[in-house]
Order: C-alpha cells, then structure tokens, then sequence
C-alpha cells in the first residue's frame, strides 16, 4: 500500500498516524470522561461541565488563531518550519503527559493542562499541513492528504484499544488498578505514541519551498503578513474558500471535540462510547481514502458538498437523539465523512497557496479554522445552559453548514483559482 507513495510522503503520513493518538484519546474520549467524572465528584452539573469544557477550547483556540498567522509567516524562511513544529510537537506531548500526574479531583487545573496540550497539538498541525506543499505535487494532494487521515485513524485505534482494554480491566477488577489510574496510563501512552511516531517525518520530511533568511526577520515577518491582507483581493478565490471552511470546520471540529460530553450527557455509558468511537475510528478510515478517491474523479469541491450534507444530517438527527442506537447511527453517519471533509480541505487549500508563502497562508487556514472553533463550542456551550438540553446544541449547529455550503459554491476549482504572480520567487533548498 505504502510503496505507491514516496519516502517523503510515507514519512508525512506517518505523523497523522502519531498524532491521532491525541486527537481520539485525549480530544475525543478517555480526557473529556475523565475531566466529567472530576468535574461530577466536585459537584459540577452536567451542563455546567460540558459548558466549561467548550469555553476550555475556545480559549486554546483563540490563542493559537491569534499566534497562528505571525507564527507562520516567520515559518516561511529557510529552516525555520521544522523548527516551529518541533516546539508545538514537544509542547503537546510534555502537556499530555503531565495530565497523568494531576491529581483526579482537580478539575480546573486539568482544564489548563489540557489547553496547553491543545496549543501544542493545533500549532504543530499549522505547520505539519503546510509540509505538504512540500512532500507532493499539486496532482497528488487530496490522494495523499486523505492517506494521512485514513492512517491517523487506523494508527489511533491501537494506543485507543490498549488504553481501553486498561480501562475495561480496572473497571472489571481483573488488573490491580483502579479506573483513575487506568486513565492516566493512557494519558502517558498517547504522549510517547506521538513523540516516538513523529521520528519519520524530522527525518525524512525538509523545507523545500522556502524564502531567504533576511535581516529582522520578525519585523519584515509582520511587513509580509501586513502586505497580503492589503492585496487580499489578489487572493480572491483562496479568501472565499477560507471564508466558507471558517463555518463548516467549525461545526465539524465542534461534533468531534464535544461528542463524548455528549454523549455522557444523553446517559450513555462510558464503556459504550469508548467502544462507539472505537468504531467510528475504523469506519472512518476507509472513507478517508474513499474521499480522496472520488474528488480524482468528481473534484475535491463536490465531494465537499457531499460531507458538509451529510453534517447537516447529522446536526437535525441529533435534535431527535434519544437512545443508544440513536447515538450509534449518529456516531457512523459522522464516520462517513469526517475525514474527508478535513482531508479535502487542507488538500484543496494548498492547492490555492503560493508554495513559497505555504506557512504564511496556512497561518490564516488556521485563524479560520480556530477562530470558527471558538464560535461552535460557545453556541454548543450556551445553548445547553440556557435550555438544559444538549440535542438543541448540536441543533444549531446546521446554520454554519448552510453558510459554508452556500458560500463555498462561489469557489472556483483550484486549477482556475491561483492567484495573480507575486513578488517573491520560490527557492529549493
């Protein structure tokens, strides 16, 4: 499967694969049921406690959607991408760690770690999506950016099913630890899951599009970034693509970052969601490549309508969500589409990029993407404390589909959509 790909790509794949292990365990599953059952024996409401952890991402949002853009414009000159990544790398995965060593009823301090461990994970991504101008060519973007998202979930269901199996032991008194340590062993698991599968890519993956180091790097760094809002309208096609991700993104990355409160909320039982996003890991794998596969053959922009649909979907079916199965079908329904959308997106974004201005433009993919990631878990957040009921979130979710949709529709395909020439002139290193 993987000869079909370089030395260089494999190596860029492999860090979907490293860092999925975060986004399942710690975004997604074992944290938020930790973080609920804190947050429940210091007798925080359900809703408060979902409420807090939605204000909880926003913050680590708003942070790096401020940082993103700056950071990534200094990334631009020669060798410092890689030096950028290695510090958010190591940020996520010392914070992650650290959550092992937190004592259990300290909810508040686990929200900060957590967000610092957020900050860490969200940076690096700024720069590890835009080392794929790097790795591949224009024609090999959305078979490659799929294949690292098909292989971040199937890489994350090994550390999720040791970290479950732990769990499940404690649970069950059949290992000699109890369910709070048992969580925190995943905690550490998932940090050294990163750490170690992230080796390929320092290794094998290099800044090839890059521009020349100059004097005062920081401030001609603002200088460029001041210099592309003024010519934004240059950026015409890239600016509305941007506009319309800012609103899908934002209730997708709200469903996946907020479904396990969810779903603790509904009633559903831990050990039921643990192996619900079990499945919805595996599902979702061969949709990825799936995705990537039929935006060849009918463009990436269709079968971004065909997840942001799909979403919407989701978002009405939840209104009405009551049992078990409900949440089961709501949970595979996501499966289907939500690695495609966002492996369809951050392929079809470098597509529109000046290849030399990569760390730049994906700083603003960012700001988009964070800044939007703000607005759903607040709405969420809101909306389940002014009606107490969590199904009315997710409800509200389908008007940012809408508006993503409608405005994506005014996005030409990549091929019509690149900007006029700038100034500065692609180096090789």
């Amino acid at each position: 499967m993987m000869r079909r790909f370089t030395k260089e790509e494999n190596s860029w794949i492999f860090y979907d694969w490293a860092s999925s292990a975060y986004s399942i365990i710690i975004s997604t599953a074992v944290f938020p049921l930790f973080y609920k059952a804190a947050a429940t024996n210091a007798g925080v409401s359900s809703a408060d406690s979902t409420a807090y952890l939605g204000y909880t991402i926003a913050i680590a949002t708003f942070i790096l959607a401020i940082l993103g853009p700056i950071l990534g414009t200094l990334a631009d000159y020669q060798g410092y991408k890689k030096r950028f990544f290695i510090f958010f790398v190591a940020l996520g995965v010392i914070f992650t760690g650290l959550l092992a060593f937190i004592p259990s009823n300290q909810w508040l301090l686990l929200l900060i770690c957590y967000t610092v461990a957020a900050i860490g994970s969200a940076g690096a991504n700024v720069f590890y999506d835009a080392f794929l101008v790097d790795v591949a060519t224009d024609n090999r973007m959305n078979r490659v950016s799929a294949r690292g998202f098909s292989f971040g979930y199937i890489g994350s269901t090994i550390p999720f099913i040791i970290s479950i199996a732990i769990i499940i032991l404690a649970q069950s008194e059949i290992i000699p630890v109890s369910t709070t340590a048992a969580s925190k062993i995943a905690f550490i698991i998932t940090a050294l899951w990163w750490a170690g599968f992230t080796i390929p890519l320092l290794k094998n993956v290099h800044q090839r599009f890059y521009i020349k180091r100059e004097p005062s790097p920081i401030v001609n760094s603002f200088r460029r970034l001041g210099k592309t809002f003024m010519e934004i309208r240059k950026y015409r096609a890239l600016f509305l693509f941007l506009l319309a991700y800012f609103f899908y993104i934002d209730g997708v990355g709200t469903i996946i970052t907020m479904s396990t409160a969810y779903g603790t909320d509904l009633g559903i039982s831990s050990t039921n969601l643990l192996i619900i996003l079990f499945v919805t890991q595996v599902v979702a794998a061969p949709f990825s490549i799936l995705y990537g596969r039929l935006a060849e053959k009918f463009t990436g922009k269709k079968m971004l309508y065909v997840g942001i649909i799909i979403y919407m979907i989701v978002c009405v079916y939840a209104y009405f969500l009551e049992t078990t199965l409900d949440f089961w079908i709501l949970a595979m329904l996501v499966a289907t589409s939500q690695g495609g959308i966002q492996a369809l997106s951050r392929s079809y974004f470098a597509k529109l990029v000046p290849k030399e201005n990569a760390n730049e433009f994906f700083g603003f993919y960012t700001i988009f993407g964070k800044f939007a990631s703000i607005m759903g878990p607040l709405l969420v957040g809101v909306t389940a404390q002014l009606t107490g009921d969590t199904n009315s979130g997710v409800f509200s979710l389908v008007i940012l589909f809408i508006i993503g949709f409608l405005i994506l529709s005014r996005v030409p395909e990549p091929q019509t959509a690149l900007p006029v020439s700038i100034e500065k002139t692609p180096y090789q290193s």
